[in-house]
């Protein structure tokens, strides 16, 4: 791997992983676009590391509270359904689905539920109203995040505008709830890693792509948060429906 598919590939798990338009559809889509060969197990690793230190990094205020609140055991609450089924099936889905057109059938299906849901969701509550029902409906979602395109932000987040939660709060409670399961993502695709180590020409683009990802996706929560205060998701529902279509016309021109 190069630098610059480090630098680019760590751009795009920043962004995407935080915005509901899905990170694993991007890593998978984009180098398929650019006739890249697929990033390794090792990479990936990188990028979950990355990921979980934007989330650190932002919310390192609030972690100390959360802990000690009632708080942890919602997100705890919510963090076994997508653990459960990460475990069980995630080589499975991401090799059963990996290809441009089922990426895109779910990038338009989750468009359309997020649409759903910014029509009639309440838009009334606020995180501190977060319950126990709140946690197991939105941690059960997140189990559908293991297909590439339907994105664990996006589902979790429009599972909480279904809720009834305001834009923001659905969108704070999916950060904090993705802390542990990246983590545990991060440490399961690891161990190989920290078992055999890290070859030595795979180094520099690790540490790169970390960094790249940490960086980028501190920013993306930041300013995501800040833009719903006062927006809706309607910019990524378009997003998602363009970059959906857009795959379904380029199989179909590369299948001629």
């Amino acid at each position: 791997m190069t630098i610059m598919h480090a630098i680019v590939l760590g751009i795009i798990q920043g962004i995407a992983e935080f915005l509901p338009i899905s990170s694993s559809a991007h890593l998978v889509f984009i180098p398929w676009i650019l006739n890249w060969q697929p990033h390794t197990l090792t990479f990936d690793v990188a990028l979950h590391i990355g990921t979980l230190f934007a989330l650190l990094a932002f919310f390192w205020e609030e972690w100390w509270g959360i802990i000690r609140g009632p708080l942890v055991w919602l997100l705890l609450l919510g963090c076994i359904p997508g653990a459960v089924a990460g475990f069980v099936g995630e080589k499975y889905f991401e090799e059963t689905f990996r290809g441009p057109v089922t990426i895109a059938v779910f990038m338009i299906g989750l468009a359309l539920l997020l649409w759903l849901a910014e029509v009639y969701g309440k838009k009334r509550r606020d995180l501190a109203a977060v319950n126990w029902i709140d946690a197991t409906v939105i941690g059960i979602s997140q189990a559908l995040a293991l297909m590439p395109g339907v994105s664990r932000a996006g589902i979790t987040m429009t599972s909480g505008l279904f809720m009834g939660l305001n834009r923001e709060s659905a969108a704070k409670f999916s950060f904090l709830l993705s802390a542990p399961i990246i983590a545990g993502a991060g440490l399961y695709k690891g161990y190989g890693l920290l078992k055999h180590g890290l070859p030595g020409d795979e180094r520099l683009p690790f540490i790169i792509g970390m960094l790249t990802a940490a960086v980028v996706g501190f920013f993306a929560i930041k300013y995501l948060l800040q833009y719903l205060q006062k927006n809706s998701f309607y910019l990524f529902i378009w997003y998602r429906l363009i970059v959906g279509a857009g795959l379904i016309a380029l199989f179909l021109i590369r299948s001629r």
